[in-house]
């Protein structure tokens, strides 16, 4: 059973928490695997290993260090972020490069879809249409519980990352679904797709979406989901 939540607009730091309590619950075995969507205002994040000098001119957008792998990226309106849970001791026994991989296939054939042929770029991570990279792929496992993810640019303001060098490599142009197919894309859409093809990569046969509570945040406050409720009037 893998379950899926969509946080809709959240604050980074706050759909961070909302993941942390998440994997919390998945190491007491208390969820099943979990898929979280969200879109962040804009927001700059850096790796464990990554270099504040790749920040160029943040100006007004925030700065955060957090634990996934990977160097500097952007995060913003416009873009498909995923956020997998899931347990690698069920799925795919510890091995978190047969996981990463997996996330990109399920990113790439979401592309195809619409007419977009992307794929790997060893030595590096996330997804690319030639020297262009489309999808930016970082994550952390903790106990073998995944966390952090990936980000598609759909329909995303690139002039964005022009303030920063994204994930630290200087000759690397970004592109977006809109700028690629001359249009903008129904996020909607293409979040479908891409959870189609996430549940058929990772081999999920019954997929439960929860909406309306559940994981949801009440307005936007992590400190109101379910692993925290609000204290009940007296």
């Amino acid at each position: 059973m893998l379950s899926v939540t969509d946080l809709g607009s959240l604050d980074y730091l706050a759909a961070l928490e909302f993941q942390e309590n998440v994997v919390a619950a998945k190491q007491r075995e208390l969820l099943p695997d979990v898929v979280v969507f969200v879109q962040h205002p804009h927001v700059f994040t850096i790796g464990r290993g990554g270099k504040l000098e790749n920040v160029i001119a943040p100006k007004d957008v925030p700065v955060h260090r957090v634990g996934r792998g990977g160097d500097v990226t952007y995060h913003g309106p416009g873009q498909l972020i995923v956020y997998p849970i899931i347990d690698l001791r069920s799925k795919l026994r510890r091995d978190v490069h047969r996981y990463v991989r997996n996330l990109e296939a399920s990113a790439i054939r979401t592309l195809k879809e619409f007419g977009l042929e992307a794929m790997h770029r060893p030595p590096y991570t996330g997804i690319w249409i030639e020297d262009k990279k489309i999808a930016a792929i970082g994550v952390a496992v903790r106990r073998c519980i995944t966390l952090h993810g990936l980000a598609l640019n759909v329909n995303t303001d690139l002039s964005y990352f022009e303030r920063i060098i994204p994930c630290g490599l200087s000759w690397a142009k970004v592109t977006c679904m809109a700028k690629e197919l001359g249009a903008r894309q129904d996020i909607e859409l293409v979040k479908e797709r891409f959870l189609r093809n996430f549940a058929e990569v990772f081999g999920y046969s019954a997929v439960e979406k929860i909406e309306n509570g559940g994981w949801k945040m009440e307005d936007g406050d992590s400190r109101s989901s379910i692993f925290n409720p609000r204290p009940e009037a007296n």
